[in-house]
């Protein structure tokens, strides 16, 4: 099982927005003449500009909203790791968990051993669970008894500055498999709302051809469109 990712919500015009802002640092007129004379033409040439000269400040001025949904609490503690960003995650405490709904990584799923195993352990804890809460035991301390990979539901929202650092990082194959499936999936809905903005993005491998990570994977990137067109397995 894969995490589902809906762009809910996003800046009007990001890629214009972001231009504008930072042709201001140069301009005497005003924000909004900027705006309305921005073309695509002309935010694509400043924007590489921007990039390639590390003055991302005016990236800050996009926002994106995502809805997540069947990502597990394993990724999800590795997701708000991400301070400049917000946050609204579902809560065990007010919310039943009505069924069994573990998160079955790929490696366990392709072994008919373990897969099995795992899934009656989900199970198991599940019932006490939901025994604990029929017995008046509160579903904040029931809770506890659930497996860290439960399934959980977020709605994150992020700057595009923040959104490339987070892409940098967790894009690159050394990531954990969720949360890089995560990323893929927003990077395709960031691009879809804003090309110019996320025309490049992801690792270092991709971004300046090189790996910078202390502990190389030996498995570079070729491109973009090859990293987006990867799948989990």
């Amino acid at each position: 099982m894969t995490c589902r990712v809906l762009l809910i919500a996003s800046t009007p015009s990001p890629d214009a927005v972001v231009a504008a802002a930072a042709r201001l640092c140069y301009s005497d007129v005003s924000a909004a003449d900027l705006f309305v004379d921005e073309s695509s033409g002309k935010s694509e040439k400043l924007l590489g500009h921007l990039w390639e000269s590390g003055h991302f400040s005016p990236f800050e001025h996009a926002s994106f909203t995502f809805a997540i949904d069947g990502l597990s609490r394993v990724a999800s503690h590795q997701l708000v790791r991400h301070r400049i960003a917000s946050f609204s995650q579902q809560s065990q405490r007010y919310v039943s968990m009505d069924s069994p709904d573990v998160i079955m990584p790929l490696s366990v799923a392709g072994s008919p051993v373990f897969a099995g195993k795992f899934s009656a352990l989900a199970d198991q804890a599940h019932r006490l669970y939901r025994e604990m809460v029929e017995a008046g035991i509160p579903k904040e301390d029931a809770r506890f008894i659930l497996p860290h990979g439960w399934s959980t539901r977020l709605v994150m929202t992020m700057n595009a500055r923040e959104l490339h650092h987070f892409f940098t990082l967790r894009l690159c194959r050394r990531a954990q498999w969720e949360i890089r499936d995560l990323a893929r999936k927003m990077l395709r809905e960031a691009r879809r709302a804003a090309p110019l903005l996320f025309r490049t993005a992801g690792p270092t491998c991709v971004i300046y051809g090189e790996c910078r990570e202390m502990n190389p994977c030996g498995k570079p990137y070729e491109s973009l469109e090859s990293l987006l067109n990867e799948e989990e397995s």
